[in-house]
């Protein structure tokens, strides 16, 4: 058996660019895994030996496989070598597009993308990358296919390519022949070897390859232009062609068709305008169903276009209806700590609204018992004067110096009056005209120090309370944007209802120190609260596209359910009818409430009715219990300076001065009620009997003119009325009584001034009666003016 030959390694050689034809050994102690495969380049045409020269350097494929190795015993490669191969083929070309295995790939019209070129890739990985890339591929147009064509005629003009189907022939016969010779010196396959390893190049070869290249470039783009140029020519001879062939058979066509000619044998049907006019209503009745069903179908379009509308709307609101259930949710909770606080404050209001209630109601008992006592006190020292008695009636000293005592401390108060009304120039009034309402220096004191600590502790109130809580405002403007986002819910649930009962504690507060019956109290209108209600109520009526909106009524349900309770309880208790600054007071406020804010035309309250009642009682109360004039012998009033006639003329101008108040209420009370308290009650009983008794002069007629004065207008505007008021009768008497007395006398002239009273009352009839009397005529002219 022939020995097997030395196992040699192929030198493997190192690229160079300092040298030219350098050569480096390659380490024969190779490691494991590792062959030499020729790097992608252009190659030149094939050497003598059969093995394939590479212009480029060669590249190192490290395969998972182990060191692969070629037989070329028996001239062919076995499959699993073949198929190791074609692997490395693959790879190759990845890694270098430029060289021999990626232009034959090129020809297949393949590209294989950059994302492939990697120094390791598995086999299983390559071929899926190839296959993906070929289903990738898109089909290319002719020019490209032209250029291709002729880019592989080129190349193989000039032996610059490697066929896929190659046979290395002249290894083959080498290893034939050594084969015959030595049969058992054939190398196995895994000696077998590839011959892939580039020839060295020197520096100088390399430079003038990479000329030649870029010179066929430049020739292979000149050639590609010249291809596409070539291909569009073709491609316009085509379509001229093909229109010319369609020119001529539409010219054939036409030419072929005989031109028809008119026949005038041929009879048409007689004209007739009938059936014309049946044929165009025919038309148009069939225009008129075709417009008609248009119509249909326009009004059905605009019909769904409405529903669409509709239905877009309801899906917008329903997107929003977790905003809308955390608003409700957020105005429940409000609501909620809203009634809770107000519920734990009431208390405190109501204990603060009893101890200033308490505060007043003292100060006006104080004064009314004060009046009852000096009066009862006075009129009983009168009286005793009158009999000339020495002693009182019990005879008891402790009642004199008592009754000294109070009379002295009334004319103290009336001397200070006195002097207020002259340095205030006020010369006109009368004694028995004033309020007597002052109170001593230590009553004052105690009253302004118990009213401070009412004040502070009402301060106390919400004073641990948020804004939101007790500010009527911020309160209302809750609501106000409840009612701006979901108006109908707001209106469904009665809000306007509840506004009221929910501010009424909050108004109470702001309403402990407003007195109605101080002549400089605030009014209402000035108030933050009623200010806050009415803006409310304006922002409703604007925003309410309704003519009649809920809350209009919001501020009057207010004024019904917490202002006027509050008039009444004064009214009741606190007010005082003989005083003329509590009395016009109070008519300020309770004509703002009763006249411009009552809850509608046709309705009346039943605060509003309490009120009226409470007003009527309380001044029938006062002609009872406060009005009383004496009636004292001629010989004892005479004197005008006698204390008899004194206490007579106060208790005579007290009269007047109630008088006045009552009839002040004209417009408010109903007439029949001021008609029976003023003139039925007061001035028939009381001061008719007064003038009645007085001695006929200036001063009867100057108090009769003071009664006429108080009398209101409105009762006298008829001007048909020739007679006046019944419950005047007594007194129109008492004028002409007056009249006669003085008529004997030397004061003509208050003669006139009767009979202006008269006409001024509308007591015509008895005026003229008696000018003509006593022949008057120069007063006739006063009657024809009226």
């Amino acid at each position: 058996m022939a020995h097997r030959p030395k196992r040699t390694f192929r030198q493997r050689r190192a690229d160079s660019s300092d040298s030219d034809g350098a050569e480096e050994p390659s380490a024969e102690a190779e490691a494991p895994g590792q062959q030499t495969v020729p790097g992608p380049a252009e190659e030149g045409p094939p050497s003598g030996g059969g093995r394939a020269e590479v212009a480029e350097r060669p590249l190192r494929l490290r395969s998972s496989r182990g060191r692969a190795g070629a037989g070329a015993g028996s001239g062919r490669v076995p499959g699993d070598q073949q198929e190791r191969l074609l692997a490395r083929t693959a790879v190759r070309a990845a890694q270098n597009p430029e060289g021999l295995i990626f232009q034959q790939m090129k020809k297949m019209e393949l590209i294989i993308p950059q994302k492939v070129r990697m120094m390791r890739v598995p086999l299983l990985t390559a071929l899926a990358l190839w296959k993906k890339n070929f289903r990738q591929l898109d089909i290319p147009d002719a020019a490209f296919i032209q250029a291709a064509r002729r880019k592989r005629e080129l190349a193989r003009a000039q032996d610059d390519y490697i066929s896929l189907d190659v046979k290395h022939t002249s290894t083959t016969s080498r290893v034939k022949k050594n084969s015959d010779e030595d049969p058992e010196s054939e190398p196995d396959d895994c000696e077998n070897r590839i011959p892939f390893t580039p020839k060295p190049q020197t520096l100088r070869q390399r430079m003038a390859e990479e000329t030649t290249t870029r010179d066929e470039e430049t020739s292979e783009e000149g050639q590609e232009d010249e291809s596409q140029d070539i291909w569009e020519q073709q491609q316009m001879r085509k379509a001229v062609k093909i229109t010319e062939g369609r020119d001529l058979d539409l010219s054939h066509s036409s030419d072929s068709k005989p031109v028809k000619k008119f026949d005038t044998s041929i009879s048409f049907p007689p004209v007739n305008l009938e059936i014309i006019k049946k044929q165009l209503n025919t038309r148009l009745t069939l225009l008129q169903d075709t417009h008609r069903s248009h119509l249909r179908e326009y009004e059905k379009y605009i019909q769904d276009v409405k529903s669409s509308k509709s239905a877009i709307q309801n899906l917008e609101n329903s997107s929003n209806q977790a905003l809308n259930f955390k608003f409700y949710k957020s105005m429940k909770t409000y609501v909620e700590n809203l009634i809770d606080c107000l519920n734990e404050k009431i208390i405190s209001i109501q204990e603060i609204e009893s101890s200033m209630h308490a505060l007043l109601l003292k100060q006006a008992m104080t004064f009314m018992k004060r009046r009852q006592d000096e009066l009862k006190h006075e009129s009983t020292y009168l009286q005793e004067l009158s009999r000339k008695a020495e002693a009182s009636t019990n005879g008891s000293l402790p009642a004199d110096e008592k009754t000294q005592w109070i009379l002295a401390e009334i004319e103290s108060r009336r001397a200070q009056r006195r002097q207020a009304r002259a340095l205030s120039g006020n010369c006109d009034h009368q004694e028995g005209a004033s309020s007597d309402d002052e109170l001593s220096s230590a009553d004052m004191t105690d009253f302004q120090k118990r009213h401070g600590d009412i004040l502070q502790d009402h301060k106390k109130i919400f004073e641990d309370v948020h804004d939101d809580f007790c500010n009527i405002q911020n309160v209302l403007l809750k609501f106000q944007q409840w009612r701006e986002k979901f108006p109908d819910s707001y209106y469904e649930a009665f809000i306007s209802l509840c506004i009221p009962k929910l501010l009424n504690p909050l108004i109470r507060v702001q309403l402990i120190d407003w007195n109605p019956l101080k002549f400089d109290s605030i009014g209402l209108k000035q108030m933050p609260w009623f200010t806050s209600i009415e803006e409310f109520v304006d922002s409703s009526m604007e925003d309410s596209k309704k003519e009649e909106s809920s809350d209009k009524k919001i501020l009057s349900a207010v004024i019904n359910k917490t202002v006027i309770p509050r008039l009444t309880a004064f009214v009741e208790f606190i007010w005082d009818p003989l005083s003329t600054s509590q009395t016009t007071s109070l008519i300020t406020h309770c004509r703002m409430i009763l006249e411009e804010h009552s809850t509608c035309e046709n309705e009346v309250s039943k605060g509003k009715q309490d009120l009226l009642k409470s007003i009527a009682s309380r001044m029938k109360n006062a002609i009872e219990d406060d009005v009383f004039i004496p009636l004292y012998p001629k010989s004892a009033v005479e004197n005008k300076t006698s204390p008899h006639s004194k206490f007579q003329e106060r208790r005579f101008w007290s009269g007047i001065k109630l008088f006045r108040n009552i009839l002040l209420w004209n417009g408010l009370l109903p007439d029949d009620t001021l008609q029976e308290l003023g003139l039925g009650k007061l001035l028939n009983r009381y001061l008719i009997i007064a003038l009645l008794n007085a001695t006929p002069g200036p001063d009867v007629v100057k108090k009769c003119n003071q009664v006429a004065a108080c009398l209101p207008e409105k009762w006298f505007e008829n001007s048909a009325m020739r007679t006046s008021l019944p419950q005047l009768e007594n007194f129109i008497q008492c004028l002409l009584q007056s009249a006669h007395k003085l008529s004997r006398s030397e004061f003509r002239d208050e003669i006139k001034e009767i009979i202006l009273i008269l006409v001024k009352i509308k007591a015509l009839n008895q005026a003229e009666s008696f000018i003509e009397e006593y022949h008057l005529d120069h007063l006739k002219s006063v009657i024809k003016e009226v």
